[in-house]
């Protein structure tokens, strides 16, 4: 009897041997081999879809294939066990995208603006390029029997004379190799000092000088995606940058999943070895485009959401999740990257910007450091949309953060044909007011695969305005067109027919993906009620809102403000940050004062849990339409909507007056 199956994934061409009734997305895993899946393996996303093409397997009920695609030998992996060697072929929408996405130049944003470095200098008060970390060469004195102090001694005077750091402690690791190092030199060293704040610590010894060979890292650790650049700590310039993947989304695609799987067995060791895989792997690239030598990184800071921020550092993630929400911390100390898996050289230490709370984290005290509203005068309201969406309002007086649960609609997650924002995601939509015919584009201007969590807002926009959906997000399945059709599921409208897609199916948006969706949008604009009400204020009151993130940098604000995700408060209020987490994090890693800056705003923020807010679901509720129950507060998307209907009229008019005529 067969107790073992060999598993080979293509086009991968990777295989695994896996024990008999092996869950198939767990050999995935074990294989290394990316599968869509955003429920955590429960089969409610249906985005695991294999084709097996040889091979005995047991598929389990699941209403997301019909039986022609189980006939055909599709599966849901999370829902299939092997039963004997198998040939599973990934198909392109189940597959984690072309990592060429990352070399994609960035659109300007059709309103509002990006901000510049001008612009960033302006907001931000006056600092210096005063890194953690200081390389110091030192020539000292060979002892004698009249100068016979300890070689650790020796050093901390030498450091004392040379630029006045007293009190240094001497990390373990350098009191082991001091004795051979100093001699070795003929006491001409180079010695890392890094100042945490509480203490100065010399992490690192070398021969010779090599004072003006620093570096830091800066990371932004996000969700789906990974982004690092190499700073030269001599000159405050970019020396490099990647970025990739986070190799987590192969154990689920949003923070609660994650979260689950960190609490089973070693769930949290797996989920800590594979980001720590990612950010060696850019550290690697980093490198190699800089020419530098690995000792040349002095010090790596980290910003990501909290959950990120306790998988990295392996800290016990479960109670995020839980009521009342506690993380199992929200600051954090230098840590040697060794500690964490992360061998780049001999004392090399990480800082992570600390969180707020279990769902403002350190990407978002980032991102108030980046923008300056910890410096402003204005009133600004700092929106990152993404599974979450995270908020803060406020100025140099006081700033208060939110945050709502959203869901993975936004990110593709949740709609039957979403997919993240990589080549073959349709971003782009317009619909013909007359005829509905949709115009589309997709990222790299490939065959579309599927619809991205911009192309969706975009989508759904036209869609309201053309009238194909009404305010309630229902679909008027009496237009005359063919795009429009009616379900067992219920009523969907065909974005690309099956002809013209890359999976040879229709890419459809269902009366699911809507209300999905205005469930998200609901959420953040509810969200975005609550802190005004808090403070006894109102949208018009805003004086700036600034979009985070990397969804925010290809969001068109004005679908956005057409389906009531952003308030109707003027294009010109509007302005796009890009990364603010990494730009938060570059500052950290550049000055010591703007590291500082970041704890002070962690340490000012004040959050509000929306969950034991009674006014949320009110709302919520109130914002469960196309843009929102109250028209009045949308006057610019008002007149847009009685523009279409009159346009619509006239055409319809003209097409009566033709066939009378």
């Amino acid at each position: 009897m067969q107790d073992s199956c060999r598993v080979l994934f293509l086009p991968d061409n990777r295989y695994v041997m896996v024990p008999k009734g092996e869950n198939l997305l767990k050999a995935a895993m074990d294989a290394d081999v990316h599968v869509n899946a955003s429920c955590g393996g429960s089969g409610s996303c249906g985005k695991c879809r294999v084709l097996v093409e040889e091979g005995e397997v047991e598929r389990e009920p699941n209403p997301k294939l019909s039986e022609e695609e189980i006939s055909q030998g599709y599966a849901l992996a999370c829902q299939t066990s092997v039963l004997s060697d198998l040939r599973v072929s990934i198909p392109i929408e189940s597959r984690i995208g072309d990592r060429r996405i990352f070399e994609r130049k960035e659109p300007e944003p059709a309103h509002g603006h990006l901000l510049s470095a001008a612009d960033w200098e302006k907001r931000l008060p006056h600092w210096e390029l005063n890194p953690s970390t200081r390389k110091i060469h030192l020539v000292l004195a060979e002892p004698t029997l009249d100068d016979n102090v300890s070689d650790a001694e020796r050093v901390k005077r030498g450091l004392a004379v040379e630029t006045g750091l007293r009190d240094v402690i001497i990390d373990y690791p350098v009191l082991q190799r001091l004795p051979n190092m100093l001699r070795q030199s003929d006491w001409d060293i180079t010695v890392t000092v890094l100042d945490s704040g509480e203490e100065l610590r010399a992490v690192r010894i070398e021969q010779g000088d090599t004072s003006g060979r620093q570096s830091a890292i800066a990371i932004d650790v996000g969700t789906t995606t990974i982004s690092a650049e190499l700073i030269d700590l001599q000159t405050g310039e970019v020396t490099a940058r990647a970025s990739d993947y986070n190799a987590q989304v192969a154990f689920g695609e949003d923070v609660i999943t994650r979260i689950i799987y960190a609490t089973r067995g070693t769930g949290l060791a797996k989920l800590q070895s594979v980001v720590v895989g990612t950010i060696w792997n850019l550290i690697k690239s980093l490198v190699e485009q800089a020419g530098i030598e690995y000792c040349d990184i002095t010090h790596l800071v980290v910003s990501g959401n909290t959950t990120m921020t306790h998988l990295l550092l392996g800290l016990n993630p479960r109670y995020i999740r839980e009521e009342p929400y506690i993380p199992s911390a929200t600051f954090f100390p230098w840590i040697k990257c060794s500690d964490l898996g992360l061998r780049i050289a001999a004392g090399v230490y990480l800082y992570a910007v600390p969180c707020v709370a279990s769902y403002v984290g350190g990407d978002i005290v980032a991102g108030m450091l980046a923008s300056g509203i910890f410096n402003a005068d204005k009133l600004t309201l700092y929106i990152d949309i993404g599974t979450n969406g995270e908020m803060v309002l406020g100025n140099r007086e006081w700033m208060l953060s939110c945050s709502c649960s959203a869901g993975p609609a936004f990110e593709g997650g949740g709609v039957k044909h979403g997919m993240r924002a990589t080549r073959g995601a349709i971003e782009q939509v317009r619909i013909n007011k007359v005829n509905y015919e949709p115009m589309i584009i997709t990222v790299g201007h490939r065959r579309p695969i599927g619809i991205c969590g911009s192309g969706l807002i975009d989508a759904l926009s036209e869609m309201f305005l053309t009238g194909i959906v009404n305010e309630k997000g229902k679909i008027n399945t009496e237009l005359p067109t063919d795009r429009v059709r009616a379900t067992e599921g219920g009523a969907e409208y065909v974005l690309v027919r099956a002809e013209d897609s890359a999976t040879r199916r229709d890419i459809v948006i269902t009366e699911v993906d809507i209300d999905n969706l205005m469930r998200a949008k609901a959420a953040v604009y509810a969200g975005i009620e609550i802190l005004l009400s808090s403070v006894d204020m109102d949208v018009s009151m805003i004086d700036e809102l600034l979009i985070a993130g990397a969804f925010g940098r290809y969001l068109e604000v004005d679908k956005a403000v057409t389906i009531g995700l952003l308030p109707d408060i003027g294009y010109e209020k509007m302005k796009f940050v890009g990364n603010g987490s990494l730009l938060g994090a570059h500052l950290a890693a550049l000055s010591k004062d703007m590291l500082n800056k970041a704890k002070d705003i962690a340490h000012q923020m004040t959050y509000l849990e929306l969950s034991m807010n009674p006014a949320f679901m009110e709302h919520y509720l109130s914002a469960l339409f196309f843009p929102h129950t109250n028209l009045e507060a949308f006057p610019s998307v008002r007149e847009r909507l009685e523009s279409y209907r009159n346009e619509q009229r006239l055409a319809g008019e003209a097409a009566v007056g033709g066939e009378v005529g």
